[in-house]
């Protein structure tokens, strides 16, 4: 709901393609992704979905500033190694982003790492911690205070708590298991 009809969007480890070929579908956006697995490329090829292979710790160099609408970065925020330069990035090549992650602030994962003594797996963080392509774990607080220190500003969150998406709240770093932010770029940054 959080995109307009006919904007132009960019979909950072856009996997096989399933967001961007809804919208496209939905609200006719003229979308483009990004991904490194092969596998996935193909299938975003299969559902019609314009898509290039790439590894985005690479970076968007070949991108122009305010080419797109949004820069939706799912699920992948985590995923890489310089977390601050993605979000520079994607709000250079993007008037506004849109970035979703578990939160391992979530009170289950809390709870399984003290009370089971090891690494959660769960919905959120299905893999096994020696398998796992999170590489930065964080919670709502983390990025809060990454984002304020990147120049970004959040300007509206969602999460998913006890199965419902609703609009953040304050105690939300205890009782959401994941996030949702739309940003830009603070006014001095």
């Amino acid at each position: 709901h959080i995109i307009p009809p006919d904007s132009r969007v960019l979909d950072l480890g856009c996997g096989g393609g399933e967001l961007l070929a809804r919208l496209s579908a939905d609200k006719k956006v003229r979308g483009q992704g990004i991904e490194i697995d092969p596998e996935k490329v193909y299938e975003c090829v299969g559902r019609g979905v314009s898509v290039f292979q790439s590894d985005l710790d690479a970076g968007l160099d070949g991108w122009t500033e305010n080419l797109f609408d949004y820069v939706i970065l799912e699920e992948t925020l985590q995923t890489v190694h310089n977390p601050v330069r993605i979000l520079s990035e994607m709000l250079r090549v993007g008037r506004r982003g849109i970035v979703s992650f578990p939160n391992f602030g979530y009170w289950h994962i809390r709870l399984e790492l003290g009370l089971g003594g090891k690494m959660p797996e769960n919905p959120s963080l299905p893999y096994r911690w020696h398998d796992t392509p999170n590489i930065h774990l964080c919670t709502i607080e983390d990025f809060a205070n990454l984002a304020a220190g990147a120049g970004v500003r959040i300007i509206e969150g969602h999460v998913l708590a006890e199965g419902e998406v609703r609009p953040i709240r304050e105690d939300d770093n205890l009782f959401a298991e994941e996030v949702l932010f739309v940003l830009e770029e603070s006014s001095g940054g």
